[in-house]
This record gives structure tokens, C-alpha cells and sequence, in this order.
């Protein structure tokens, strides 16, 4: 019998889903507007075209991929990097997440960022995109993505790895902008909260309603791409759904309801992508609690 309290709970989440949603969308308009400044105009403004990053446009989990860099850096030992390990691995398998596991991501997350700065978080995620997550980007997702900057369209990257990390992932591959957990700063100095929630799960879909709403797209002409069945809110908020190396649960849907499924991870030569099918009618935890162990530590 579910516990009384079970059902404000996750009327809560859903609301700093929300929350959450809409900053990121106001953080991707801003960081975007620089980078399009210097790209021309795309001819085809309704239409764009939504990534997931962890195992559909990288390969692994780009948080998992930052925390490596800051133990190369001595932030938190290899003993805690092997923790978070663990629960990449657990999450994977069980492939879903429930209201206490967010929380406890969330915990850990302002944790790791609280009263660091703003710079420093910038300045070792360009560091360590180029030194351990430029290799490892998929090159069929990134034809897809390809495909529709030559549509003229804008292509948006959607994660729950901190938004300026996200941001330097879609800088560096030449894509409009990303989507991305948003910490609260002031003065530059991150204050260990997070702006509403994880970007995850139904998080994901209400940011890109939100920017899609600030863009003037049509969702209905959009499309979006993931490896994960917690990305089904996302998803479904678009014309058309490709499931990129997905997972067993996403798979299954994908068949089910008439989704293409591309998968990148087999030695067999990928399958030409033709573009109308394609474009259709119309597309952080662990390591962060790491840091905090990191951080005990310090203070000991």
C-alpha cells in the first residue's frame, strides 16, 4: 500500500521538473545567441532537432567522464570515482529512477558545486571535453545531427549534466546549444542550489516545450533522439522519435510504436540515413557526490 506522503512527493518533483525545465531553456536561449551570432541564419526556424548526450551522442555517461578528469586532477580519489562507477552500472541495468534516488542525486549535486565558482567549472570542463570526451562522441549520432544543420536546421543537445558542461559539448561539435541541469550562482559563485531539478526525465520534455515555445518551433516538425526509456517524456513531445543505441526498455517501445531505432554500437556497417524518414513530418550524480567526499575530506 503506497505511503500517504508518496503522492506530494512526486507532485513536488513534478513541479521542480518544471521549474527546472524552464530554466534551462532560458539558460540555453542565452548561451545561444552567441553562437548563432557568429553561424548564419538557418533557413528553416520551425523546425530542430533534440540530442541526449550520455550513450547516444557520447559514448558513456559525460558526467562519469568529467568526474575521471577531476581525479586525474586530485579532486576525490580513484576509490570514489569507483563508486560512482558502481552506480552508473546499477543504473543502467535497473533503468529507471524513483523519487527518493532523484533526491538524493540532487543532494549530492549542490554538494559538489557549492561555493565553487562559475569559472572554474568552465574553465576544467574544456579541459576535459578535449582531453577525454572529444574521442569518444559517436560518429553515426553526429551524421544525424549533421544531417540537420544541413536541413537548416537548429540542433539542440538535452541532459542532466550540468548546462555548462552541455554548453561546451555543443560548442565544440558546432551545434546551437544544449540544454542542461541548471546550479543557482550569484557573484559568480555557485550557491548549492539547483534551479528546480535534475534535467531528467520529465524535466527534459517541459525544456524543450519551454524552448520551443521561446524559439517559435513546431514541435510537430521537430525531432528528438535518445538511448534511454527515462527520455520517453522527451521523446514524445516531438513529430518524430529515433531510438539511438537503445537500452532493452526503449527498444521495445521504439518497435511498438513505429519509432526508428539506429544503433551505432554493432561492428555492422550502419544502414544509409535517409533524410525524409529521419527528419519525418516534421527531433550528474555520482561524480558529484564524489566531489562532496572530496570536499569532507578537505575540511578533515
Amino acid at each position: 500500500m503506497p505511503r500517504r506522503h508518496d503522492k506530494p512527493e512526486t507532485a513536488e518533483l513534478d513541479r521542480m521538473a518544471e521549474v527546472a525545465g524552464q530554466a534551462s531553456a532560458d539558460a540555453a536561449v542565452a548561451a545561444a545567441a552567441e553562437m548563432e551570432a557568429s553561424l548564419a541564419v538557418p533557413p528553416d526556424l520551425t523546425a530542430a532537432a533534440f540530442f541526449d548526450v550520455d550513450n547516444t551522442m557520447m559514448v558513456g555517461a559525460s558526467i562519469f567522464h568529467f568526474a575521471r578528469g577531476l581525479a586525474a586532477r586530485k579532486y576525490f580519489t580513484t576509490a570514489d570515482l569507483a563508486g560512482f562507477a558502481w552506480k552508473q552500472v546499477k543504473f543502467r541495468i535497473v533503468g529507471k529512477e524513483n523519487p527518493r534516488s532523484v533526491r538524493e542525486s540532487r543532494e549530492q549535486a549542490l554538494s559538489f558545486v557549492a561555493g565553487r565558482s562559475v569559472d572554474e567549472l568552465i574553465k576544467l570542463s574544456e579541459e576535459i571535453y578535449d582531453e577525454l570526451m572529444a574521442a569518444r562522441i559517436w560518429s553515426g549520432t553526429r551524421a544525424l545531427a549533421q544531417m540537420h544543420q544541413d536541413a537548416g536546421q537548429r540542433v539542440w543537445l538535452v541532459t542532466a549534466t550540468p548546462v555548462e558542461l552541455a554548453s561546451i559539448i555543443a560548442r565544440r561539435l558546432g551545434l546551437t546549444g544544449a540544454l542542461g541541469s541548471v546550479a543557482e550562482s550569484k557573484d559568480g559563485i555557485y550557491t548549492g542550489r539547483l534551479v528546480g531539478d535534475l534535467l531528467h526525465g520529465k524535466a527534459k520534455a517541459h525544456a524543450v516545450r519551454a524552448l520551443a515555445a521561446r524559439e517559435g518551433l513546431d514541435l510537430r516538425r521537430c525531432t528528438a533522439y535518445s538511448d534511454s526509456v527515462n527520455d520517453v517524456p522527451m521523446l514524445s513531445t516531438t513529430g518524430t522519435a529515433v531510438a539511438v543505441n537503445p537500452d532493452p526498455a526503449l527498444r521495445d517501445l521504439a518497435r511498438r510504436r513505429g519509432w526508428e531505432i539506429r544503433d551505432f554500437r554493432t561492428g555492422r556497417k550502419a544502414a544509409k540515413i535517409g533524410v525524409p524518414s529521419v527528419l519525418g513530418a516534421g527531433a550528474l550524480a555520482g561524480a558529484l557526490a564524489a566531489g562532496r567526499a572530496y570536499r569532507r575530506r578537505g575540511r578533515g
